[in-house]
């Protein structure tokens, strides 16, 4: 019998990005104009994640980002959602609202790809968020300390999340004004 291959591990920040209601923007405006907004996307976030970040892999309409510091993650998150506002406010530009969610974790490598407990928790925090809103994971707010100033972090409660047996606390990240 074949001994099992070495896990590679890493530690970092997993971030989740869905484009909020891109189905019904699909059926209503057609594939090319889903494809052009899709490439929006990915021409934004790929202009701001910094060093050591990178786009692990497409997600239909949305990305799996991986960041090496959780301060860098929730900075670049908020960059990207002025961003996408500032796209969605120019003239000829279809909106381009996003939600997204992090948590801070270790996750196993697999041919690119990142797996595991951790990469599953942050899979489900999105689907918490509201357009432009960036939620993250009690584990990514205690990684951060107070490295974010000006930053707030609203707790929203410990939440219970599809496949996770236990709640986990979720806050909202608040840019300054």
């Amino acid at each position: 019998m074949a001994a099992a291959p070495a896990i590679e591990r890493v530690t970092g920040v997993t971030v989740f990005t869905d484009i909020v209601g891109f189905t019904e923007y699909t059926a209503l405006q057609g594939d090319l104009a889903a494809l052009s907004l899709l490439s929006h996307q990915e021409r934004i976030v790929s202009e701001e994640l910094p060093p050591g970040a990178r786009i692990v892999k497409e997600l239909g309409d949305g990305l799996l980002l991986w960041f090496p510091d959780a301060c860098q993650a929730i900075a670049c998150a908020l960059r990207l959602q002025q961003r996408f506002e500032e796209h969605s406010r120019g003239g000829d530009a279809d909106p381009l609202w996003v939600r997204m969610g992090a948590h801070w974790g270790t996750q196993s490598l697999r041919r690119g790809d990142l797996v595991g407990h951790d990469v599953n928790l942050a899979s489900r925090v999105p689907s918490l968020a509201g357009a432009g809103e960036v939620l993250l994971s009690e584990a990514t707010v205690a990684r951060i300390g107070p490295g974010l100033p000006g930053i707030v972090f609203d707790e929203l409660g410990p939440v219970s999340l599809k496949g996770i047996p236990h709640p986990v606390r979720i806050f909202r990240a608040i840019p300054p004004v």
